[in-house]
């Protein structure tokens, strides 16, 4: 079993920046992708970044040049530095990764893991 825990979230004026931190901890014999999505009131669940496990991140548009996601995988942790904040980011934000288990046989299959969410809140 795999367990992503966030942290980070908060209230936050329009303008400000916040950092959140995805840990990742269980039976992992690697992580592969790991992300950060956000769902608003009544919206579906988005992509707001994503990082391969060399460091390659790709980015929503309406994030791109305020938002940085990085990782570092001797602690098996995303995370996601959000500038220049607006009401318009207000969401849950959610952590994913694609991890490949451990096993007591060693190394096992791969299989998708999500956070619990933390919320993001932007006040104009």
């Amino acid at each position: 079993q795999v367990q992503l825990v966030e942290s980070g979230g908060g209230l936050v004026q329009a303008g400000g920046s916040l950092r959140l931190s995805c840990a990742a901890s269980g039976n992992i014999f690697s992580i592969n992708t790991m992300g950060w999505y956000r769902q608003a009131p009544g919206k579906q669940r988005d992509l707001v970044a994503g990082i391969s496990s060399g460091g390659s991140a790709n980015y929503a548009d309406s994030v791109k040049g305020r938002f940085t996601i990085s990782r570092d995988n001797a602690k098996n942790t995303v995370y996601l530095q959000m500038n220049s904040l607006k009401p318009e980011d207000t969401a849950v934000y959610y952590c994913k990764a694609r991890v490949t288990t451990m096993t007591l046989g060693g190394r096992g299959g791969e299989l998708q893991y999500w956070g619990q969410g933390t919320q993001v809140t932007v006040s104009s």
